[in-house]
C-alpha cells in the first residue's frame, strides 16, 4: 500500500510540478491595457500584494511598493488582465471522436437541467494548458445539450496550473430556444416555448411542496435543478438567434420577473438592440456570425455586435459554436472589431470596448464584477504580459500570472515545436522517407 501511494505522489508531483505561492509583484514601464473600457496607458505600474492588485495606472500615481517584492521591469511591453471566455467548454473534451474522453454531451441520460458541468472539468485537459499559454485565466464552461432544450448547469474555472479548477459550480443553466431548441422538443418553436413553460411550472410546483410525481415530465433532479432558475439564484443562459425570437424570451420577464436572464448567440441582436438595452438583459455574443449559417440568422452581420453596444446593450464575446475556444482567437475577434470601426458604415469598436468584451464584461456577466478580467484595486491578480498589443494577432503572452502565481506556458503544441524545430535530416526518425 505504502509503495503505491508513494508511486502515485510521485506521478503526481511529475504532471502538476508544484508552483509558488502568491507572490508580491510589481510590474514597471508597461503599456497598460485595464480591461475596463479605457485606452492603454503609456508607462503604466501594476502592484499585486498576496495575490491580489493593490494599484494599476499611471507610474507617477503607484503607491510604495510591498517590501521584498518582484520587480518586472516590463519594457514598454503590453500588460491586461486575463482573458475571461464565456460558455467555452475547456475541460470537458481532450478527443472530440474519443467518446469516452469527452463530456461535452449527454445524449442518453434521463437528466438534463440537473447535469452539472463542474463534475467532470479535467484540470490537466491540453485545451486549457494551451489557452492559458494564450492569456486565459478564467471561463465559464457549460455542456450541450441533447435529448431536452435544457443543456444543463454549467461551473466558472480557473485555468491554473494545480488540481482545483472549479471556482463555482452551477453557476448558471443554459436553455436552447429558436431553431435548435425547435429541433430538440418537437420541430416547433412552439414546442419548445411550451416545454419551457412547463418545466418552470413543474419547478414551482416542486418548491411549493406540490410535486406531480408520475406525471410529471421532468425528473424529479430536473425539477429540483429549475428551482433556483425561477427565483433568480441561478442565471439562466438562452441561446437564441432571430429577432422575434429574441423579444418572446425578452417577454419572459413578464410572466417570470425573477429570472435573471442572458442572451447567448443573437445573431440579429442589432435590430432589436433599443429592446434588449431597455430590459437590461446581456449579451453572449458569437462574433463569427457575420453571415447566415442557417435560417434563424438572415440578418447577421459583422456589425452586430457594435451596433448593440452602441444601442447600451453589454456585449460579451464568446459561446459554444464558431471555434471561438481556442486561445488566441478571443483577442484576434476583438480586434477585428476594433478593425471594423474603421470601414465606411461598418460599426465596431474602440480599443478599450473591444478589450472589455473579453475581460471585464464576460466576468461581470458571469458574476464577477471587479474581481477578474479588470486590473484594478481589490481585484485578482490575474495579469497577462504580452509581447505586442494583445488584440494583435502576432502578439502572445510571455508571462502568464493567476491569483499573484506565474503559470506555466508549456503544453503538448510548445513541447512538439520544441522537440522538431530545430532538427535537421540526420534526426528523422527511421523510415521517414516512406
Amino acid at each position: 500500500m505504502m509503495a503505491r501511494l508513494a508511486l502515485s505522489a510521485a506521478l503526481a508531483a511529475f504532471a502538476f510540478p508544484a508552483l509558488a505561492s502568491a507572490q508580491d509583484i510589481v510590474i514597471t514601464n508597461a503599456t497598460l491595457a485595464i480591461g475596463d473600457g479605457s485606452a492603454p496607458i503609456e508607462n503604466g505600474t501594476v502592484i499585486i500584494d498576496s495575490g491580489t492588485v493593490i494599484f494599476a495606472g499611471p507610474a507617477g500615481n503607484a503607491p510604495q511598493s510591498p517590501a521584498g517584492g518582484t520587480v518586472i521591469d516590463a519594457r514598454g511591453q503590453w500588460v491586461s488582465p486575463g482573458i475571461f471566455m464565456p460558455l467555452t467548454n475547456l475541460g470537458l473534451w481532450d478527443v472530440g471522436a474519443v467518446s469516452e474522453s469527452n463530456d461535452i454531451r449527454a445524449g442518453n441520460s434521463r437528466f438534463n437541467a440537473a447535469l452539472d458541468a463542474s463534475t467532470a472539468v479535467n484540470y490537466a485537459s491540453q485545451h486549457i494548458s494551451v489557452s492559458r499559454a494564450g492569456g486565459v485565466t478564467r471561463a465559464t464552461i457549460a455542456m450541450g445539450p441533447s435529448g431536452s432544450i435544457f443543456a444543463g448547469q454549467g461551473a466558472a474555472i480557473d485555468l491554473g496550473a494545480d488540481t482545483d479548477a472549479v471556482m463555482e459550480a452551477k453557476s448558471f443553466q443554459l436553455v436552447l430556444l429558436g431553431e435548435a431548441g425547435a429541433r430538440l422538443a418537437g420541430g416547433s418553436r412552439v414546442a419548445a416555448y411550451a416545454e419551457f413553460a412547463n418545466s418552470l411550472h413543474e419547478a414551482k410546483a416542486y418548491a411549493n411542496g406540490n410535486w406531480a410525481g408520475e406525471d410529471a415530465l421532468l425528473t424529479r433532479a430536473d425539477a429540483a435543478a429549475l428551482v433556483s432558475v425561477i427565483d433568480g439564484s441561478q442565471k439562466l443562459y438562452i441561446h437564441v438567434e432571430r429577432a422575434a425570437d429574441i423579444r418572446s424570451v425578452l417577454a419572459l420577464k413578464q410572466t417570470y420577473p425573477a429570472l435573471d436572464m442572458v442572451l447567448v448567440g443573437v445573431s440579429e441582436g442589432w435590430m432589436v438592440a433599443g429592446a434588449i438595452a431597455a430590459a437590461g438583459v446581456p449579451v453572449i455574443a458569437d462574433p463569427l456570425d457575420n453571415l447566415p449559417a442557417q435560417f434563424e440568422q438572415l440578418a447577421a452581420t459583422q456589425s452586430n455586435v457594435g451596433r448593440m453596444v452602441d444601442a447600451g446593450v453589454t456585449v460579451a464575446l464568446g459561446g459554444l459554436s464558431g471555434g471561438i475556444t481556442g486561445p488566441r482567437t478571443a483577442p484576434q475577434f476583438a480586434g477585428n472589431l476594433v478593425a471594423l470601426s474603421k470601414l465606411p458604415r461598418a460599426s465596431g469598436l474602440t480599443w478599450g470596448e473591444a478589450m472589455a468584451s473579453i475581460t471585464s464584461v464576460p466576468a461581470a456577466i458571469s458574476g464577477f464584477a471587479g474581481r477578474y478580467g479588470v486590473l484594478a484595486n481589490g481585484a485578482a491578480g490575474d495579469v497577462v504580459i504580452w509581447n505586442g498589443d494583445p488584440l494583435e494577432v502576432f502578439s502572445a503572452p510571455t508571462r502568464v500570472f493567476i491569483d499573484g502565481v506565474e503559470q506555466p506556458l508549456t503544453n503538448h503544441q510548445t513541447r512538439l515545436r520544441d522537440r522538431y524545430r530545430d532538427l535537421d535530416q540526420s534526426d528523422l526518425p527511421k523510415a521517414y522517407d516512406w
